[in-house]
């Protein structure tokens, strides 16, 4: 999991904080989650915001792609992080979650990130 927590880390604009307690690591991107960390049914898992019609596609791909859990399940995916997505999916969904949460940022918040940068 440490390794998606990093890879997020690269991401322009993003912290890494623990909103919920000391085990759940959030990811936002200005003031938004675009993923949250823990465990689903035992196992390592990564929730990230997603197109609706592309969550719904996934999940009926992928038996480790889940309706989020404690989330908007129209909006969020629980991805189980040791089935047999690769890396490359992973890493592109997380990229895709990002995208969708910075669109959704306002002006002022876009600007703050690219005067960081």
């Amino acid at each position: 999991m440490q390794q998606w927590i990093d890879y997020c880390l690269t991401k322009p604009g993003t912290t890494l904080t623990y909103p919920f307690d000391h085990h759940t690591p959030v990811m936002k991107v200005g003031s938004k989650m675009f993923a949250l960390f823990g465990q689903h049914e035992g196992k390592p898992s990564a929730s990230l915001k997603c197109d609706p019609f592309r969550a719904q596609s996934l999940r009926e791909q992928f038996e480790e792609v889940v309706p989020g859990y404690h989330l908007n399940k129209k909006h969020w995916n629980t991805v189980v992080l040791t089935g047999t997505l690769g890396e490359q999916e992973i890493s592109t969904l997380i990229d895709h979650s990002y995208e969708l949460v910075y669109k959704s940022l306002t002006r002022a918040e876009k600007e703050l990130i690219h005067a960081a940068i």
